[in-house]
């Protein structure tokens, strides 16, 4: 099965790298694609890595490859496999995910069948088509969705909630898809069963809030906002250091 959690121990550093950012509230200098970020060491090992946020480099802080970084660095060339892979990981993770539900089991033909295509597509050593792939998911994680969170379950894909109170308001099983939620404030919130696939969680106050069972989490997302102790996630996602 393919590994879909990141060891950087077994990459050569490959978003440090490949990727280009321009410089925001979440990188402090622009770097194009392909040339190594000045702070990159020579053993492929970050120079402030325990220091990026206060550096300005919240952007790498949150960045997570879903496990692409050491597959993409066994192949002949890593730089070239590295993007094709990640999109391919990421829709890995999304595809199981919706496996784990028993109110998806009628899809659960189709599910192992997408699984199937995704892992052939990333043991090509070419380029291949991954948006149209991406496309073709889409409808199947949605259908996924729809009947995990039920026929009476609230709408909200694509909102503007950024900065919003949300303590009070019910979240549960809500679709959340694609969502603005950039500094909202969940804390407490009970995120049970609600669709979180692409939602936008930069600096989402989750403090005491219950995420354990929410669609689609990923660690991007966990990584980018805020959280304590008290925050509650799966087991299938790590608490980040810089939530103390």
């Amino acid at each position: 099965m393919t590994e879909l959690r990141a060891d950087c121990a077994r990459c050569r550093a490959l978003c440090c790298v490949v990727l280009p950012f321009l410089r925001s509230a979440d990188f402090a200098f622009s770097k194009p694609a392909g040339t190594p970020c000045r702070h990159l060491a020579a053993d492929h090992t970050c120079s402030i890595h325990g220091r990026l946020a206060d550096r300005g480099f919240r952007g790498c802080v949150t960045f997570d490859c879903f496990g692409a970084g050491q597959r993409a660095t066994e192949r002949p060339d890593p730089a070239a496999a590295f993007a094709t892979l990640r999109v391919l990981h990421e829709l890995l993770w999304y595809l199981r995910e919706a496996m784990r539900w028993p109110e998806a089991a009628a899809l659960r033909p189709d599910l192992e069948a997408a699984i199937e295509v995704t892992e052939a597509l990333a043991d090509e050593s070419g380029r291949p088509d991954v948006e149209a792939h991406r496309a073709a998911v889409a409808p199947l994680l949605r259908r996924a969705s729809e009947l995990v969170r039920g026929p009476a379950a609230s709408d909200r894909a694509g909102a503007d909630l950024a900065g919003r109170d949300l303590r009070r308001t019910d979240l549960r099983r809500a679709g959340l898809r694609g969502a603005l939620l950039i500094a909202a404030d969940l804390r407490g919130a009970d995120l049970d069963h609600a669709d979180l696939l692409g939602a936008d969680l930069r600096a989402a106050d989750l403090r005491g809030a219950d995420v354990s069972s929410a669609l689609y989490l990923t660690q991007t997302q966990v990584n980018a906002a805020r959280g304590d102790a008290e925050t509650r996630l799966s087991g299938r996602l790590e608490r980040p250091p810089h939530w103390g």
